[in-house]
């Protein structure tokens, strides 16, 4: 298989706002967004902000697993 995400878990860390600790799962991508299942954060797009309180990716930090 080639040029994809790997949905079951390879598609990067899942990601915590540091203002409101709403988490974007990239295994479950983003309804408000509309992000696709399987996108990293690294790849979502530079308007993308967090959904519940608008946060800019920035404030966005790694969860320990």
């Amino acid at each position: 298989m080639s040029g994809g995400v790997n949905v079951s878990g390879g598609a990067g860390p899942r990601m915590e706002c540091g203002v409101c600790w709403e988490v974007y799962d990239p295994a479950l991508g983003d309804d408000v967004w509309q992000v696709p299942p399987g996108i990293p954060f690294a790849a979502l797009p530079g308007h993308w902000r967090c959904p519940r309180c608008d946060a800019p990716q920035e404030r966005f930090l790694e969860l320990a697993e």
